[in-house]
């Protein structure tokens, strides 16, 4: 007998229909002899739609309050699936995320968990229950609701296997695993069989959507073996995210990753003193604004030009906040440009193959791609080229390290 925790997302439970078929498959599971606890989100739209509700009457909604609203949409979920569970003839039992007992802090709309209580979960499913536990939610020391954040779904679920020691997460979402590339990009984009954790964290970092950043922090840390699985193809095995020692060797690239969402600043001619740099990010990071790659150039004239990346979204928040430095560290000028992007390759065989930055920078020297920032980690290579070299860069990468070949290893 295994412990399965499986976890569906909006579009999986979109209607009663797809509740449904989510029921027949869990149940299915239950008959082969396995522990089942199911993580829902709240139905495809319906977070969206109470967020609107809410700022109809509020520009910025009171944080507690909103996320009281919020997590009412996961508990309709619960609900109707133990409803239809019960229907079928099966014992199911419902949780919201304070009844299980999901202690978080207190960061209300962006919460991080704690601790969590799983013994009622462990009674259920000793009697032979089906438990229902509502993704995306907790609650403080002092019993308030809290949220955890877009995709929190996922970070419950896995914590989920971790406090109850389950043999598999498995999240099932509208894709069938996570891929060498985006498949609209690159049509000949392959299913990867096994990813380890780094790879996965890089990939989700760097712009892949499929898994929540935090959950697979916590599936590492707590060494949670998570699947990743269609909910439209049941019977295909997806992809298997899991420590190194578990993942047979992988091949030397095991993806090429996009994000769009980039923006690059550059204050030019700052005097070079102790601390300049932290002057310059300091207003930023005090405006809740992540920073991702930072270059700094010294010129001969005792000057320093520092140019960095942020999200799309903020450039124009962080260009008046370097217009300000500017005048007052004596700055020569602050540009930018919101149309880069950044693309990387990903793969724990970098660790022990010389050669991958010389290919990827001959590759994209070939098509006459300028690269614009570089940035690199243990496991994975980042550059900064325009925007309208994306989807170029992207099918000229996967083409050149063999992704589209069918090398890697289960």
């Amino acid at each position: 007998m295994a412990l399965i925790v499986r976890k569906y997302g909006g579009t999986s439970v979109g209607s009663t229909e797809r509740i449904q078929k989510v029921i027949e498959n869990v149940l299915h599971s239950q008959d082969q002899g396995n522990q089942v606890v199911v993580v829902v989100s709240a139905m495809s739209g319906e977070t969206d739609r109470l967020t609107r509700l809410a700022q109809e009457l509020s520009k910025f909604p009171d944080a507690r309050e909103l996320d009281v609203l919020l997590s009412s949409g996961e508990q309709v979920t619960i609900a109707l699936m133990c409803i239809a569970i019960k229907e079928a003839g099966r014992d199911a039992k419902s949780y919201t995320g304070s009844q299980v007992r999901i202690l978080t802090d207190s960061a209300h709309n962006k919460a991080r968990i704690a601790t969590i209580d799983a013994d009622s979960i462990q009674a259920d499913l000793e009697a032979g229950r089906v438990v229902v536990v509502a993704g995306f939610q907790g609650c403080d020391e002092s019993g308030n609701i809290t949220t955890l954040g877009r995709g929190g779904s996922d970070t419950t679920a896995v914590a989920l296997a971790a406090a109850l020691k389950a043999d598999e997460c498995q999240i099932y979402t509208d894709v069938d695993g996570v891929y060498t590339t985006d498949p609209r990009l690159v049509p000949e984009a392959r299913r990867l069989n096994a990813l380890t954790y780094e790879e996965m964290l890089e990939m989700a970092s760097l712009g892949a959507k499929v898994l929540q950043i935090r959950s697979v922090e916590f599936a590492s840390k707590y060494n949670v073996p998570i699947r990743v699985l269609s909910s439209f193809e049941p019977h295909n095995p997806g992809t298997l995210i899991a420590s190194e020692d578990n993942v047979m060797e992988q091949a030397l690239i095991s993806g090429v990753v996009s994000n769009r969402d980039e923006a690059k600043i550059t204050i030019v001619g700052v005097p070079d003193h102790p601390g300049v740099a932290y002057r310059i990010l300091g207003p930023v990071a005090e405006a809740n604004i992540e920073v991702d790659m930072i270059i700094q150039n010294v010129g001969a004239d005792g000057t320093t030009d520092l140019t960095f990346t942020v999200h799309r979204d903020d450039y124009d928040k962080v260009m008046n906040i370097l217009q300000q430095c500017a005048d007052e560290l004596g700055a020569r000028d602050v540009n930018g440009d919101p149309k880069i992007v950044k693309v990387s390759v990903v793969g724990v065989g970098m660790r022990s193959h010389a050669g991958i930055a010389s290919t990827m920078f001959g590759t994209l020297a070939a098509e006459g791609i300028n690269i614009r920032m570089i940035a690199t980690s243990e496991i994975k290579i980042s550059v900064v080229v325009d925007e309208k070299y994306l989807e170029l860069a992207v099918r000229a990468l996967h083409t050149a390290f063999g992704l589209e070949k069918n090398t890697q290893l289960a």
